[in-house]
């Protein structure tokens, strides 16, 4: 029985947050900031023009002392506020201050399916960097999940472009309310990380515009967003932080952005590029942009000296360096200048909450089946009185928030799986024993930060899995804590994992003790699926992301049932490779070829276009391992009625009500998913698409009407002939249910 309902629990946590939830009131867009920009940009002279708009130090550029605007401060994000590094170095600032919270990683925050997740999540980061005296934040990421090998998939928010378009939203305006800018990454394509200065990207339009762009659409349309940040890698043979399609015509003319363009760092490569194709200001890893160790060397960036001497020699007229300085200008008035922000704190307990709300929300329950030694009862929850329990695993003791790449935290402090377990349990009269299993990554740094972890172990695999085993043996639960972790080749920044497996024998561990202990838990720690060839011996499976701070609290909550699991994948989990789009068609799909032999350009094909994720699988008819959309509760729903006003549509929008109902013992939480289907159409489009849903939480026998709405856009395809949205008069269908691979409600309508 649970001792607390995710239903209550929520609504507590929900209830203290917005008790405090005040949104400020900033200037912006408005006719009078828009005057000030003018005013501004005719005081300033052709250097103070030149210095904002490129770095003065790793994460700064300068301001306009004699104006009185301040400097602009930059960190990365998207999970929490980066500890600060010396003015001209890596090496850490050695400050005492600069800890933080650090929230669940973005793949977390999306198998939520909540966009007051999203909302709580982007508000609660803004308040932290206002502490910290950031002005922008590096995130989030929406670059969409296209192979299990992207190391960099942790960071952003799954597969599907609905997805993802819907839970940057609420993220982007809380942080913005703050007077705290985001910038939206890595726009765009950005799904390959080995080589990723040199890929240049092959798609067609049409999964350009379907796939990978409406993310970053919404980002700009909807959200606001002030930042984006262009991406390493090339698009039409033009890198991405100044790219003449991707900057130009789509976000600053089709969209209307009017924010800035913020290179990723060291991703301008030429002058002429850099002044006409869009981007505003010029950040670098190295001093110069691109040449390692160069010092106090600023001035040698593409948009700083060179581009104002071009300036002065008549190469170039200041037209377009006063739409980068209005862009900047616009960007200071939002933050720097904004004398409306109010105060932010750090590592508050609110802030805590909402990590491990959001942590709690967004586990996911992947399988949970009944076993005789249970008196065929579910393995999950955990009834732990009077029992001995076995943890597994280096992921229950590791610590997960350092490392990575630029997401990297010094969190003030980060619980872990075990440690969970046992503050959870230590009035439950229940043993804990723990049994290493495997040793993989022992390092415990990144960047100058240190875990403090000393995770050394010698001992060989076959000795630790003989070890666990014989605990298993006499053990009333086994709960296993893998997956990966964030080093190289794993879920990390800079490199692609080289397999879909596990790493450091972790199969073998996990069989042996599904051998011998049928109660046996898996939990896998990662951002990215992994092969489970021993998924069906293995009785219940849970998904536990890397969690951050609250990581351990977290995921004891849902396993003893404190907190009912409501969290659903935002990706496919496949089954191995096989069964990837990316990866059916050769080198040329993934990871790309070198172009002409030379190790310069790599040239990637996205051969299987539009068909990323469950699109493929649905097409190839595939089953994977769990579906996109999957997620399981210790309750049951019942999803049943769906109906619509009408059945007829002549402007595409459509209202569907659909009633769910509670049919089990304890309250939780379901996502309501409606999926449309063209049954007729000009082209070949997938046999489904998510285009709304909704989460629900409800008490136990409690029914509610949900309803989803649709527009033209969710029935319409890019029309490669003329560059638009169509949506083609005919019959359409709209399933609901409660992952992709079981929608038990449909029904046909009409758009004339």
């Amino acid at each position: 029985m649970l001792k607390k309902t995710l239903f209550i629990c929520l609504m507590m946590v929900s209830q203290a947050l917005l008790a405090q939830h005040v949104k400020p009131v900033y200037l912006d867009d408005t006719k009078d900031m828009e005057e000030r920009i003018e005013d501004a940009l005719k005081r300033m002279t052709l250097a103070e023009k030149i210095g904002v708009i490129h770095a003065q130090s790793k994460f700064s550029s300068a301001g306009v002392k004699r104006l009185g605007m301040p400097d602009f401060w930059t960190d990365d994000g998207p999970h929490g506020v980066r500890p600060d590094v010396l003015w001209d170095k890596w090496e850490q600032a050695g400050q005492s201050n600069d800890s933080c919270v650090a929230f669940p990683a973005l793949t977390c925050l999306a198998a939520t399916w909540n966009g007051d997740m999203s909302e709580y999540y982007g508000h609660a980061l803004g308040e932290e960097a206002l502490y910290r005296g950031k002005d922008m934040i590096l995130g989030p990421g929406v670059n969409i999940y296209r192979t299990p090998l992207g190391g960099r998939n942790f960071e952003y928010m799954g597969e599907d472009p609905y997805l993802a378009s819907r839970m940057v939203v609420s993220y982007i305006h809380e942080m913005q309310c703050l007077g705290v800018a985001s910038c939206v990454k890595h726009y765009c394509l950005n799904n390959e990380e080995e080589y990723r200065h040199q890929v240049n990207v092959k798609v067609s339009d049409r999964a350009l515009r379907e796939i990978y762009l409406p993310a970053f659409e919404s980002a700009v349309t909807e959200a606001g967003v002030w930042g984006v940040m262009g991406a390493y890698n090339l698009y039409n043979d033009e890198h991405n932080c100044h790219n003449s399609i991707t900057l130009n015509k789509i976000l600053k003319q089709e969209w209307g952005f009017r924010g800035v363009v913020v290179s990723d760092w060291g991703g301008a490569h030429n002058l002429d590029q850099a002044v006409r194709n869009g981007l505003d200001m010029e950040f670098g890893t190295w001093t110069n942009g691109l040449t390692e160790g160069a010092s106090n060397a600023y001035d040698m960036y593409y948009l700083s000296k060179q581009y104002q001497k071009a300036i002065l020699e008549g190469k170039y007229t200041e037209k377009e360096l006063n739409d980068k300085v209005r862009r900047v200008l616009r960007l200071f008035f939002r933050t720097t200048m904004n004398r409306k922000k109010p105060y932010g704190f750090l590592c508050s307990d609110e802030h805590y909450q909402v990590a491990r709300a959001i942590a709690e929300e967004g586990i996911v329950l992947l399988k949970n089946e009944k076993v005789k030694e249970l008196n065929n009862e579910t393995v999950l929850p955990i009834d732990p009185v009077g029992k001995k329990i076995l943890v597994v695993g280096e992921n229950a003791i590791k610590m997960m928030t350092v490392g990575g790449g630029s997401s990297s935290l010094k969190a003030q402090h980060e619980i872990s799986p075990l440690q969970g377990l046992q503050n959870r349990l230590k009035d439950c009269n229940c043993q804990i024993e723990f049994a290493r299993g495997y040793v993989g990554d022992v390092t415990g740094n990144y960047n100058g930060v240190t875990t403090g972890q000393n995770l050394k172990d010698e001992r060989k695999p076959e000795t630790l899995i003989a070890e666990a085993v014989e605990k298993a043996k006499t053990a009333d639960y086994v709960i296993i804590f893998g997956g990966l972790n964030k080093s190289n080749h794993q879920d990390c920044e800079g490199h692609d994992r080289k397999s879909m497996e596990l790493p450091y024998a972790q199969d073998n561990l996990i069989t042996a003790l599904a051998a011998v202990n049928k109660k046996t838990i898996y939990v896998n720690i990662s951002g990215n699926a992994v092969c489970m060839p021993w998924r069906k011996q293995v009785p219940a499976i849970v998904q536990g992301w890397f969690l951050g701070s609250e990581a351990g609290t977290a995921l004891a909550s849902v396993l003893v049932g404190d907190v009912n699991p409501s969290g659903k994948l935002p990706f496919t989990w496949y089954e191995n490779l096989k069964q990837v789009g990316a990866h059916s068609f050769g080198e040329e799909a993934f990871p790309g070829i070198w172009r002409d032999g030379k190790k310069e350009i790599i040239d990637e094909e996205y051969k299987e276009g539009i068909y990323v994720g469950y699109r493929w699988t649905d097409k190839q008819k595939l089953k994977p391992a769990f579906a996109f959309g999957h997620g399981l509760s210790y309750t049951t729903f019942k999803i049943s009625n769906l109906r619509a006003e009408n059945t007829v549509t002549t402007d595409g929008e459509m209202t569907f009500k659909v009633d769910v109902t509670n049919t089990g013992k304890v309250a939780g939480g379901e996502v309501v998913q409606l999926y449309i289907s063209d049954l007729k159409c000009s082209v070949d489009r997938p046999v489904k698409e998510l285009k709304a849903f909704q989460k629900v939480f409800l008490k136990p026998g409690e029914t509610q009407t949900i309803t989803l709405d649709t527009d033209k856009r969710a029935l319409s395809f890019w029309d490669e002939a003329t560059n638009d949205w169509k949506a083609e008069p005919g019959d359409f269908m709209a399933q609901v249910g409660d992952a992709a691979d079981n929608l038990s409600c449909k029904l046909k309508f009409i758009l004339r």
